[in-house]
């Protein structure tokens, strides 16, 4: 099979009409854009046509996995991914590809010779997803969740930094210290079956002394996405009457358990910050970082309203009163 030369052959094998809901469906996940979710569905039905080849005999109806990796080289990811574009280079093709697999869309291998790509089953998008397992919200455990929920906020954030293979270390080490430091705040949601956690978030007390940082760069706010090695943000301590805001630093829901789950998640974020306020009886203020359209959708719904914003990454701070919050009939 040759290279998809232009947009008729891509077009013949799976219409737009079926790709672009399924683009859509892909931009919910953190960290793809539209135009990374069509780059990424482009190359999932070229590799099934590849791979299919002469036995194929009718149009695509649907997504399946790869039987096994194909061979793709940058060449024909190049002319995938930019056939109705003036400009594309196989170079800006693999930094696509990286993206894509830090991601965890993607996986791909490199021989001497030839790239093999190997497409990553995404459950909600197949024909029959899986049935979703129990679940229940639940204390963070430093010592069994740090490495998975590492892993899982990795993906959130691996977009954003280029320095990919020692962020998951480093997030565990910051899990942990925070878990030391106020449980209370660290919550995930966890499968009842295996125990693992499909969700977390991270509502951290601040302390005074770090406010000023909610008025400045969001960027200096990511920090955990950042090698910086001091944490602009001070937790406050227990009984700390001067704290009055809290910063949610994480919130992540496995795009399987988002839809269905969210609820259960708001409503559980609600007995957390109502137990806060038993420790920091003054909190007034939620203070987050938006870094993809998909949460800030769910933010401008709960009352959240942006504040500043950073001018060389989408992303943002969003403020909303905790009373508020805590009024909302979830």
């Amino acid at each position: 099979m040759g290279l998809m030369m232009d947009v008729t052959h891509l077009d013949r094998w799976f219409p737009p009409a079926a790709r672009q809901p399924i683009v859509a469906q892909l931009v919910k996940r953190v960290g793809l854009t539209r135009i990374r979710a069509e780059y990424f569905v482009r190359l999932w039905v070229y590799l099934l046509v590849k791979q299919q080849g002469d036995q194929m005999s009718k149009p695509l109806s649907e997504l399946v996995p790869l039987a096994h990796p194909e061979v793709c080289s940058l060449r024909e990811v190049a002319e995938l991914f930019y056939y109705d574009q003036e400009q594309g280079s196989d170079r800006s093709a693999g930094m696509i590809l990286a993206k894509l697999a830090a991601l965890g869309l993607i996986q791909k291998t490199f021989d001497g010779n030839t790239t093999q790509i190997t497409i990553v089953p995404i459950p909600e998008l197949l024909a029959v997803p899986p049935p979703l397992a129990e679940v229940i919200m639940d204390q963070f455990d430093p010592r069994s969740d740090a490495i998975p929920v590492a892993n899982m906020l990795a993906q959130n954030y691996n977009w954003m930094n280029r320095n990919q293979e020692t962020m998951p270390h480093r997030i565990v080490q910051l899990l942990r210290q925070w878990s030391a430091q106020y449980p209370i705040g660290l919550q995930v949601l966890r499968r009842c079956d295996n125990g693992n956690p499909v969700g977390i978030y991270i509502l951290y007390p601040t302390a005074k002394v770090s406010e000023a940082s909610f008025f400045t760069s969001p960027s200096k706010g990511s920090h955990l996405s950042s090698m910086q090695s001091i944490d602009p943000f001070v937790m406050a301590e227990i009984g700390d009457a001067e704290c009055v805001s809290v910063f949610v630093r994480s919130w992540m829901i496995d795009p399987l358990y988002l839809s269905t789950h969210q609820q259960l998640f708001l409503q559980n974020v609600q007995t957390t910050l109502g137990k806060m306020q038993q420790d920091f009886p003054n909190l007034c203020d939620l203070h987050t970082l938006i870094i993809h359209p998909s949460y800030e959708a769910m933010a401008v719904g709960l009352g959240f309203q942006k504040t500043i914003q950073d001018a060389k990454l989408s992303v943002y701070w969003m403020y909303l009163a905790l009373d508020r919050f805590l009024e909302l009939a979830l």
